[in-house]
């Protein structure tokens, strides 16, 4: 690491964002909250969510269990599963992100591509519809569902290869779409996603835990919603595509299907009040504003005056970058609205679009461009991460960046504007030892970002 004008005091606060971003971590991990919210006495599933009544189903009445998931941290939740139902497990099958498997006993995990879908993720998709078109009213279905699901669960309509799947998605995420754009376009091309997973299910029991990685906890919109009546529409869909200059560039045969379905020639997604939702419950196990309350409590245990300003944002990433320093500038000259030592907590996910041709995530990005506005202020340190412990297609989480990031950018030859010009964060990062290394979470609640006022 290029320790290079970093005192013990600038070190020190690098190593408080650190703590404070290792607690907002813990609050999501998967496995605890299964473990917390779902139990097993007398052979009755009793699920106790903070706030709600208690939900009760009597296992005698189901003849088979099938545990089935998609995404980034189903491995996890899979395990805590496991260890509540034991032999009652009739099969699994989980489709998570390479490098995110966990030995599991009863559960098959496949590993698939993400963010870009991939053979594996289709062939795992597949085989999970053809379980759930032979279950019926004597079967419980347990879903695990988090971020990640939209790629690793892919099934594409008949007549669309999962290679112009791949394509398609990106397009979407080079474009600076958001998340519930894209996913409102992808729910229209699967077999799979958009409420489709309840149809081919149904009549079974559905339980679909679930931990919330879009803003809002949008549960459409969450892995493109499986199990979750899809309000959005062909029609849609479409003006997405034209909105983002998108539909000469994307595959003709998902240009057509597409246009088949806003002439009725192709059946749209579940609805609400379809009956295939009747039995169906979706439960959230975690999101983003529960990892930035246990973020906020760490600043507090560890003096700093704490804040959340939200755990919604979205947008650009370097315009809420700049708006995140205009807090930093009034609390260094008002006091407002948080005295120093200040720690400005907030969630979300932003967008980029892809000019350059570097490496880097939305996270980096956003530590680079607030590295510049901070420059020669007083001691402030900024973190950035991506709770997955994956920002964009790199192994980084994010990145932390200083008062005197610049200061050593100069130092070292580094030009910070080519790199941001070139969506090249990552490599910027990496030269001065500030990426945000975590290895895979086996969670996803969306972005924390940490501000330190000193």
């Amino acid at each position: 690491m290029n320790t290079f004008l970093k005192d013990s005091s600038l070190l020190k606060m690098h190593e408080f964002a650190k703590r404070i971003f290792g607690a907002a971590l813990l609050a999501v991990n998967p496995y605890n909250r299964i473990k917390e919210i779902v139990k097993i006495e007398k052979n009755n599933l009793i699920i106790q969510e903070k706030g709600k009544s208690e939900k009760v189903l009597n296992l005698e009445g189901y003849r088979r269990i099938f545990i089935f998931g998609a995404g980034k941290a189903s491995s996890l939740m899979a395990k805590a599963i496991e260890e509540i139902f034991g032999e009652k497990i009739t099969s699994g099958l989980i489709i998570t992100k390479y490098g995110h498997s966990i030995p599991l006993r009863y559960i098959k995990i496949i590993e698939a591509g993400h963010p870009l879908p991939d053979f594996n993720g289709y062939e795992g998709s597949k085989k999970i519809k053809e379980i759930l078109k032979q279950t019926g009213t004597e079967d419980l279905i347990i879903f695990l569902v988090s971020g990640g699901g939209s790629s690793l669960f892919s099934l594409p309509c008949e007549g669309i290869s999962i290679e112009e799947k791949r394509l398609l998605t990106k397009l979407l995420l080079d474009c600076g779409a958001d998340i519930k754009e894209i996913n409102t376009v992808r729910k229209h091309i699967s077999e799979i996603k958009g409420g489709w997973f309840a149809k081919w299910a149904y009549p079974s029991t559905i339980l679909t835990f679930i931990l919330s990685d879009v803003v809002g906890d949008s549960l459409d919109i969450v892995a493109s919603g499986p199990t979750v009546p899809d309000p959005s529409t062909f029609g849609e869909a479409f003006d997405l595509l034209k909105r983002y200059d998108l539909i000469d560039k994307v595959p003709q045969s998902i240009k057509n299907h597409i246009l088949l379905g806003m002439e009725g020639k192709v059946r749209e997604t579940p609805k609400p009040n379809e009956k295939i939702f009747e039995r169906v419950f979706n439960i959230i196990i975690g999101s983003n504003i529960l990892a930035l309350n246990a973020a906020k409590s760490e600043a507090l245990s560890l003096g700093f005056n704490s804040i959340i300003i939200s755990s919604s944002i979205v947008g650009d990433t370097k315009e809420v970058a700049r708006f995140h320093i205009a807090i930093a500038r009034e609390i260094i000259s008002t006091q407002n609205p948080i005295a120093k030592p200040a720690c400005i907590l907030s969630g979300g996910e932003t967008t980029v679009v892809i000019k350059g041709k570097g490496k880097g995530g939305r996270n980096q990005e956003f530590a680079l461009t607030c590295a510049l506005e901070i420059d020669g202020m007083e001691k402030v340190v900024i973190l950035s991460g991506g709770t997955d412990g994956t920002d964009g297609p790199t192994d980084a989480a994010g990145a932390i960046a200083d008062y005197k990031t610049m200061e050593r950018a100069r130092h070292m030859g580094l030009n910070p504007f080519l790199y941001l010009s070139n969506n090249d964060s990552y490599h910027f990062f990496e030269r001065l030892g500030d990426l945000l290394i975590t290895g895979p979470t086996n969670t996803n609640v969306m972005d924390v970002r940490i501000m330190l006022v000193n």
